[in-house]
């Protein structure tokens, strides 16, 4: 049974709506694995990270690149989410470029990262992050 506070607390992703109309739709009911664009999916899989669904995190990991078992760090603290961009490059692939910040054990952490996302069958999938976020950025001449 869901947890009616949860749904109705705001969205971890930062959006601005509460949790069951925003990524609570794409994690469970009708529209579960259903997020309309790569950053909608993002997004969702970030608000997996904050409520522990690992289930939902490996079912939107593509099967070229999905371990077998995900193990969530206990102890881990979300704390929030920002999107620098989102680069659909056609209909079927998009980056989505991102920071989270977390807290463990009293220590601040900041993954910034650049994922790459595929489109099959209509269902967006997360595939990967590039090794460097700065990688992907125009170089700049003098």
């Amino acid at each position: 049974m869901a947890d009616a506070n949860a749904d109705a607390a705001p969205c971890p992703c930062g959006r601005p709506a509460d949790y069951a109309h925003c990524c609570g739709r794409w994690h469970g009911g009708a529209l579960r694995l259903q997020a309309p664009d790569a950053e909608s999916l993002m997004r969702s899989r970030y608000s997996a990270f904050v409520r522990s669904d690992a289930a939902y995190l490996l079912d939107t990991w593509h099967p070229s690149t999905r371990p077998s078992t995900l193990a969530l760090e206990p102890g881990l603290r979300w704390l929030g989410l920002e999107v620098k961009r989102h680069r659909p490059d056609g209909d079927a692939r998009a980056i989505v470029e991102f920071v989270a910040r977390s807290k463990q054990g009293g220590r601040a952490h900041r993954l910034h990262e650049l994922s790459r996302f595929v489109r099959e069958d209509g269902r967006w999938f997360y595939v990967d992050a590039l090794a460097d976020p700065a990688a992907d950025q125009p170089k700049r001449t003098a």
